[in-house]
């Protein structure tokens, strides 16, 4: 099982993202799990150029995720998708590590 499994259409978001920045060759998405929101654990995505020594990499589609390791613990077994209806539109995660979400999807617990 990947740590993290990134759909097409994720990465193909994420490589448009970068490129549009001119950050594609130097940058990729770091995902992170950290402390806050309504359930208490909150997923946090950002673009990062650096790697830590533990950081897991997953490769996908022409782009790299960053994971940290305490973020591993959360996010193992994990989707990243994007979609783009008329309803809603973002990145979403699927994580069957989450015993409960809160009602915007946002925030977990673990």
């Amino acid at each position: 099982m990947a740590m993290v499994n990134v759909t097409a259409s994720a990465a193909d978001r994420i490589k448009a993202l970068l490129d549009r920045d001119g950050k594609l060759a130097s940058h990729g998405l770091r995902m992170k799990v950290v402390g806050g929101g309504c359930s208490g654990l909150q997923y946090e995505l950002a673009f990062d150029d650096s790697l830590g020594d533990e950081d897991q990499t997953i490769e996908a589609g022409g782009i790299r995720v960053f994971v940290d390791p305490k973020s591993a613990l959360y996010l193992a077994g994990s989707t990243l998708d994007f979609v783009d209806t008329l309803q809603e539109s973002g990145f979403k995660i699927e994580n069957p590590n989450a015993s409960a979400t809160c009602g915007c999807g946002q925030s977990f617990g673990a």
